[in-house]
């Protein structure tokens, strides 16, 4: 029996490229503006993409397949794919949740204490062997018992602030409504009110159009010249340019980000600050959980073709 055909696109560890090879016929390409150069007989039979890329796709492209009925996506974020093009085609969409919220959740922790006990900074210090000529570091945060406000309570949230009670801290939150929470766990109507709330602010909402700047200048202003902002959602979900005028000015306390607008290429002017924990947007990236994201997508492919409702839809 024929192998059925998908459309690879973004790169994949062999991990991932090996089983699809066993259960499809893989055609992968670097990007969705290659779909155009594919052989029209190859376009009008391909029914699925495993979708690993942060270039948009939609709906043009969508187009080029005239058969087109699933596009299966690494990573819980799916801003990159248009939704509403792809439901207005009756093309399902899917991702890959749940598998990658634990890890997220510890780096995340791991950031906001990196951040509060000013790690970084220390370690330089002692590489560069002024403990021994200057004396100690300058004291720095408390974690412990404070005050933490997370803008969205979904998986990844929720596990953040399940770690974080183990802290001893006071839990605010904000989400779309109120959340099914311990009785002590403090809803908020928006961010601003949040920010104003918590010594730090942890975001944790999806990206794309509708939470664009979510967490606004206004909001940043409210959480003050000693709060800690940690992102691991998109970079688009804060005003970044606010937030880097209030970092230089010591508006605001410090910053941990996972994640930037325009990444890889970020704004330099992130590299200069003493007050930013920078890194390279690593929160699922483990060996075991990068698996199962990519054991998920398949699962997810193989139930589009075999006719079975999938595991994960967005759409």
């Amino acid at each position: 029996m024929a192998r059925p055909p998908l459309l690879v696109i973004g790169r994949y560890p062999d991990w991932d490229l090996q089983p699809m090879r066993q259960d499809f016929d893989v055609t992968q390409l670097a990007g969705p503006e290659e779909i155009a150069g594919l052989d029209a007989g190859l376009r009008g039979v391909v029914r699925a993409i495993a979708y690993r890329s942060q270039r948009r796709l939609g709906g043009a492209e969508m187009d080029l397949l005239q058969g087109l009925g699933l596009v299966a996506k690494f990573g819980v974020g799916f801003e990159a794919i248009d939704v509403a093009a792809a439901r207005a085609r009756g093309v399902r969409v899917t991702n890959t949740p749940d598998v990658l919220s634990d890890d997220v959740a510890d780096l995340a922790v791991a950031m906001l204490i990196a951040q509060a006990r000013r790690m970084l900074p220390a370690t330089r210090y002692l590489r560069a062997g002024r403990w021994a000529k200057e004396g100690p570091v300058p004291l720095a945060g408390t974690v412990s018992g404070r005050r933490v406000g997370i803008v969205g309570l979904g998986r990844i949230g929720r596990a953040i602030a399940d770690r974080l009670t183990a802290f001893k801290m006071e839990i605010h939150y904000h989400s779309r409504a109120p959340k099914p929470v311990p009785e002590d766990w403090r809803f908020h109507d928006d961010p601003v009110s949040l920010a104003a709330a918590v010594d730090f602010l942890v975001v944790a909402i999806v990206g794309g159009s509708e939470t664009e700047g979510y967490v606004s200048a206004q909001a940043l202003s409210a959480l003050g010249s000693e709060g800690i902002v940690v992102n691991i959602s998109r970079g688009s979900t804060i005003d970044e340019a606010a937030m880097l005028d209030a970092l230089e000015a010591g508006r605001l306390g410090g910053a941990a980000l996972d994640v930037f607008r325009g990444e890889p290429e970020i704004d330099p002017r992130f590299l200069k600050l003493e007050n930013v924990l920078a890194l390279p947007h690593i929160g699922s990236a483990t060996v075991s959980t990068r698996q199962a994201m990519g054991a998920l997508q398949r699962a997810n492919i193989a139930a589009f073709h075999e006719g079975r409702a999938v595991l994960t839809p967005v759409v």
